[in-house]
């Protein structure tokens, strides 16, 4: 372990002693926020990405030691293991090293090689091998047809063969041929895509694919999904492969001692172990490791997506008026308490002619004013336009915001088992209006309880490793949770289940606790929940927040194991706890350097300043509400050169999708994010950010709209897209716009 954790140290560039104090604190079962956040002492302050990446290697390292210790058992069984292979196996590092170790040993089906074995036709290959230029093969094959009982009836070609067959296996199972091979395969291959006949019209998406080659080193993550995707529907062969002569090339110098005859039967079982052999292992693995890589980008596109959206500004604990609009079936209303609580429903008709819009007037303002509603929170999908410009008009409601909220994967949390436990009695459109309403009082807390894969952002989430996808996203959502902090007596089971050191069985304890005993009055309270043990406590306790407990410190992220050093600090100043918050003169006189002890050093009584400044602070942002052009309520309404505002609602490895009030996404391409080169969407913009953008292109046809986020963007472009309807798209756009696995 000391050993992988200097390599790991060298390859992250940190210390030896931060990287062996974080592995230490992870073997013990230490999370990952809980390290970031109230072990800084120990790790020198590495922050959350970093503990993340030692995890991450750490749990790979772990595969490799239980991958090796079976190889070892396994051969140990069988008498196999002498000290030299045994030397070979411990230094192995990754486990394609070690696979290829392995290969020889590995129990086989019956090959062409194992057949020319049970003929005796292996003290033939090894003579062949010898490479003596005064043998002649065909004398020596005679000679072992003749001498050997199980070769007898064989021609001296089909002894040769049989000889080669071993020989190619030999080459095929040799670690230093397989270790060059798999280096030019990663450096030098081509990815060819060709169309299989008669699929060019049914895939016509792939067009672009059809015949197709690039440099595996260049490829963008998403184009080889796209491509895999095509190979997956029966459209599209791939291969992925170097020069062929060129590994041929490489293996000749390992093997192939000189040009005599025997020599000769080596290169013949050379080539045909790269053609029927090597080549197919090596391009299985270099498409694993392709694919590999292309999830995780992908995922991680995905990841930072959800991130934006999970920490996306809270309007905050106010009572507000939600509304699922709908144009026909009318609109969903409720009225939520500032907690999210359910006090009353109804459904409105304003879009149905003069009597609908004055009794829905009636209604809508009737519910504000008994209910004391501070915000009206209106979904996004259709008739969301038309909802939001009738309520704006109400005289009585000016003074209250509207604003629209996504309601994207809205419906999906209404039909879960958690929505029907909630509502059992509720119509699946008043759970999605709860639903809409509670992500603007609280984005995190709501979308914690839908499948992130039902959100909408990120691209070829169902290509990907499902659960290397879903890890990561779960990863992400604790993250969240535990930056923000969670008010332990409000919030639901599934949010509870990501704070640190608990998970879906203490959650649901605690939830149980809360209905026996009522709220939790102090931290303390923590350790009385069932089966929550003095480990679960020290993982959770900072995390859980008591609003308006006695104890101030436990509605702030102060550690209970904290709570002896601020009290030592009032006593020394000769106040409460309370003026100690309250007043900022009072910390003015602190001297951190005297509260220091073994445990506790300088960050984490910055840490504790930061908290007694302002105690429980939410890091997300302030919410601002964008509007919409006025005038613009559908694609047709949009010209080119028009300047207008949006909302980033997807970001992709090409581009990125803005939200502008139309019911349909408009595309921001790579190319026209940024006035300068970039190398990612990330780089200049992410989920939820405002934009003002151009219009490009509008394709009435194909519902595509491009939009264009660069400043100096020259009147003569805007000029080249006249025409609205009937437009192809540029070719860039055009290709990658409907490779999305979830249409804008």
């Amino acid at each position: 372990m000391e050993k992988f954790a200097t390599r790991l140290a060298e390859n992250l560039k940190l210390r030896p002693q931060q990287v062996a104090a974080c592995i230490e604190l992870l073997i013990q079962e230490a999370t990952v926020p809980f390290i970031a956040r109230y072990r800084k002492e120990s790790t020198g302050g590495l922050d959350e990405v970093k503990v993340s990446q030692i995890f991450e290697r750490l749990t790979a390292y772990g595969e490799l030691i239980a991958r090796r210790e079976s190889i070892l058992k396994s051969l140990t069984s069988k008498d196999q293991l002498t000290p030299e292979l045994k030397e070979k196996f411990l230094a192995a590092e990754t486990l394609s090293e070690l696979e290829d170790i392995y290969l020889p040993w590995r129990p086989k089906r019956r090959t062409r090689a194992a057949l020319a074995k049970e003929r005796g036709l292996e003290p033939l290959a090894a003579r062949v091998f010898e490479q003596d230029p005064t043998m002649d093969p065909v004398k020596m094959a005679l000679y072992f047809i003749n001498n050997i009982e199980q070769a007898k009836g064989l021609s001296p070609e089909e002894a040769l063969k049989g000889a080669r067959d071993i020989l190619a296996e030999r080459i095929n199972e040799n670690a230093v041929a397989r270790a060059k091979l798999r280096e030019l395969f990663e450096k030098d291959s081509l990815l060819k895509s060709k169309v299989i006949a008669g699929k060019e019209v049914q895939g016509a998406k792939y067009e672009n694919y059809f015949n197709a080659s690039e440099h595996i080193l260049k490829l963008p993550s998403h184009r080889y999904l796209a491509m895999r995707r095509g190979e997956a529907e029966g459209i599209l062969s791939l291969s992925i492969q170097p020069d062929p002569q060129a590994a041929i090339a490489l293996l000749i110098p390992l093997f192939v001692k000189n040009d005599s005859p025997c020599g000769n039967q080596v290169y013949e079982a050379l080539v045909d172990a790269y053609r029927r052999l090597l080549s197919l292992s090596m391009e299985t693995e270099i498409r694993m490791k392709t694919k590999k890589k292309a999830d995780q980008e992908a995922i991680e596109v995905f990841a930072k997506n959800f991130y934006e959206l999970l920490m996306a500004p809270p309007w905050g604990k106010r009572a507000i008026l939600a509304v699922d609009p709908g144009l026909k079936t009318g609109c969903k209303l409720v009225a939520l308490s500032q907690e999210g609580d359910l006090l009353e429903y109804m459904t409105c008709y304003p879009h149905t002619g003069e009597q609908g819009r004055q009794n829905s007037k009636n209604s809508i303002v009737d519910l504000v004013e008994r209910h004391k509603l501070t915000a009206i929170a209106i979904g996004n999908g259709t008739g969301g336009r038309e909802t939001e410009k009738f309520i704006s008009e109400i005289k009585e409601l000016q003074s209250i915001p509207c604003l629209l909220v996504s309601e994207t994967g809205a419906s999906i949390y209404s039909a879960s088992d958690e929505a029907r436990s909630e509502f059992p009695q509720l119509d699946l459109t008043i759970r999605s209006a709860v639903s809409i309403g509670r992500r603007l009082i609280d984005p995190l807390a709501e979308l914690v309880k839908i499948d992130p894969r039902s959100i909408g952002v990120g691209q070829y989430q169902h290509d990907v490793d499902q659960l290397l996808l879903k890890n990561s996203l779960d990863s992400v959502v604790i993250s969240c949770v535990n930056q923000v902090g969670v008010e332990v007596n409000s919030a639901s089971e599934r949010l509870l289940s990501y704070v640190s050191g608990l998970g879906p069985a203490l959650a649901k304890n605690f939830v149980e606790y809360r209905k026996e005993h009522g709220p939790f009055k102090s931290r303390e309270d923590f350790r009385k929940v069932h089966r929550l043990g003095p480990k679960a406590f020290e993982q959770c306790a900072g995390f859980l927040r008591i609003r308006g407990a006695e104890n101030p410190l436990d509605a702030s992220a102060v550690h209970p194991e904290s709570y002896p050093v601020v009290e030592k600090m009032a006593s020394d100043l000769g106040v409460s706890i309370i003026d100690l918050i309250r007043n900022r003169e009072n910390r003015r006189n602190i001297i951190l350097d005297n509260y220091k002890t073994a445990t506790i050093g300088i960050p984490t009584l910055k840490d504790i300043m930061l908290e007694l400044d302002k105690p429980g602070r939410d890091p997300r942002k302030i919410l601002e509400p964008l509007t919409f052009a006025p005038e613009i309520h559908k694609p047709e309404d949009l010209n080119p050169g028009m300047r207008i505002p949006g909302v980033v609602v997807n970001v992709t490895a090409f581009g990125a999708f803005v939200d502008i009030g139309v019911h349909l996404d408009g595309l921001i391409h790579l190319s026209e994010l940024a006035d300068r080169y970039i190398n990612a969407p990330s780089e200049v913009v992410k989920v939820g950010q405002k934009v003002l953008v151009t219009v490009l292109v509008v394709d009435l046809t194909k519902g595509r709209i491009s939009l264009s986020l660069k400043k100096n963007h020259a009147a003569s472009e805007k000029k080249a897209h006249t025409q609205i309807s009937h437009m192809k798209l540029p070719s860039a756009i055009e290709e990658t716009a409907s490779k999305l696995s979830i249409q804008p």
